[in-house]
């Protein structure tokens, strides 16, 4: 019995009314809401600076914008634990999908904030989504003095004891090649630091919609 339990779970087991739903991890900053936008926005104001988000061809954006990856990592949680987070909206083209297509997906939310704002993510994103997300799981990014138990070094590990297939849709192009390498399929969300920056958001939402399709064959 013990074995069994310990066992990865086949996420695409049916549901309670026999359907069968292939399960997407989303990320939540810059995937399901405009973060590192509305962050700089803030920044620049505070700075006297004139930033373009558009030019943003790395993130983390420390060395762009001259300051320590630890005082980038500050500021980003400062703003996370702000209202200006709270209020923050989800992104229009994917929180229409989500209206659209998620009732045929199982959703989870995965995440690497720093564990001090892991609640206001939380939060932030069952304010939004919890219509569709039911499943938040944090692999917390470090800070500086900050000491932590270890359970998963990185997004695609947590991933590996929640269940044994799956989409991930991230920002990170490293995420989503671990996860390609994994045997995982992995989804990368145009932003302007990688490499789909010039893919707009909706013809990555129809690019979802086919592989949704094809996992379904």
């Amino acid at each position: 019995m013990t074995a069994n339990i310990l066992q990865k779970t086949d996420c695409s087991s049916p549901t309670t009314d026999n359907r069968r739903l292939t399960t997407v991890f989303w990320d939540v900053d810059d995937v399901l809401n405009d973060l590192m936008r509305e962050w700089l926005f803030f920044y620049n104001h505070k700075n006297g600076l004139s930033t373009d988000y558009d030019q943003l061809t790395s993130n983390p954006p420390h060395k762009m914008l001259g300051i320590s990856i630890h005082d980038l990592r500050a500021s980003l949680d400062d703003f996370r634990l702000s209202k200006n987070f709270f209020k923050m909206k989800p992104v229009p083209s994917v929180y229409k999908w989500f209206e659209a297509n998620a009732a045929n997906t199982r959703n989870i939310a995965l995440t690497a904030t720093s564990i001090k704002t892991a609640s206001t993510a939380s939060a932030w994103v069952f304010k939004n989504y919890s219509k569709w997300i039911r499943t938040f799981h944090v692999v917390p990014s470090p800070r500086k003095n900050e000491f932590l138990p270890e359970y998963d070094l990185d997004k695609i590990e947590a991933m590996s004891h929640l269940c044994r297939n799956g989409i991930l849709v991230d920002d990170n192009e490293d995420n989503v090649k671990k996860a390609v390498s994994s045997g995982y399929t992995g989804l990368l969300f145009p932003r302007p630091w990688n490499s789909n920056a010039g893919k707009s958001i909706d013809d990555f939402l129809k690019e979802l919609d086919r592989t949704l399709g094809q996992a379904k064959q």
